[in-house]
């Protein structure tokens, strides 16, 4: 699958998209995440992007032209790719979710827009924009961070970057519950001990002692997860 990522901060993104599992993924050729940086398409001899809203305001609008012009660089970087969609990163936006993810994983190509200062001309997310996308319901001073949590989310469930699907089926929130606990060594820690079952390799005991403490700590912690 290939991501890329219009942004005025190409090295925020490079630096956390290129540690960690998504880095490898990306040098093992399992994934490819492109950044680009939307100053380079400015006409203007100082690489400005934003201007001062229509009606006034405070805060400064990032222009149309050079986010379309990236945009067409990257269709014609691409080429063909019968399964892209176009995502601005926004509070405005559906609530990015496991479902959501696994949606988009199944998708050639995304383009993710960042956007910065107080948003993106309208004109753009009418031409260029499938959907967008909310990390929650708060404000953030730019996209980049949404977009690199887009990216983990979506990247660690295609082809190659997890060892295999069980690393990703039995997470919280995958099979609409929240994670059971998990223990590794030492047996005991500070008077805390591995509960019995699980050192007892009865592996229908241990899948039955999972669910049920999955299922608790959903109506404890997101009972809304269970309606």
């Amino acid at each position: 699958m290939r991501f890329d990522i219009m942004t005025l901060f190409p090295g925020l993104v490079d630096t956390v998209l290129g540690e960690s599992v998504i880095g490898r993924a990306q040098k093992s050729g399992a994934i490819t995440v492109r950044s680009h940086n939307i100053r380079d398409y400015s006409k203007d001899k100082h690489h400005r992007v934003d201007d001062t809203p229509y009606g006034g305001g405070k805060g400064m609008l990032m222009m149309a032209p050079p986010i379309y012009d990236c945009y067409q660089a990257i269709l014609e970087m691409a080429g063909e790719m019968p399964r892209r969609r176009v995502v601005y990163l926004s509070p405005r936006g559906k609530v990015l979710d496991q479902a959501k993810a696994r949606e988009l994983a199944e998708l050639d190509h995304l383009i993710l827009l960042c956007g910065h200062y107080e948003g993106v001309d309208t004109r753009i997310i009418e031409e260029i924009v499938d959907e967008e996308i909310s990390i929650g319901d708060y404000v953030l001073t730019g996209g980049e961070i949404p977009a690199c949590i887009l990216v983990d989310a979506v990247a660690r469930l295609c082809d190659g970057v997890l060892a295999a699907p069980e690393c990703y089926e039995n997470e919280s929130h995958s099979a609409g519950l929240l994670e059971y606990p998990q223990y590794t060594r030492p047996v005991e820690f500070r008077g805390r001990t591995v509960p019995e079952v699980l050192l007892s390799g009865h592996h229908a005991n241990i899948d039955k002692w999972r669910l049920e403490q999955a299922k608790e700590i959903t109506a404890r912690l997101r009972p809304d997860l269970l309606s």
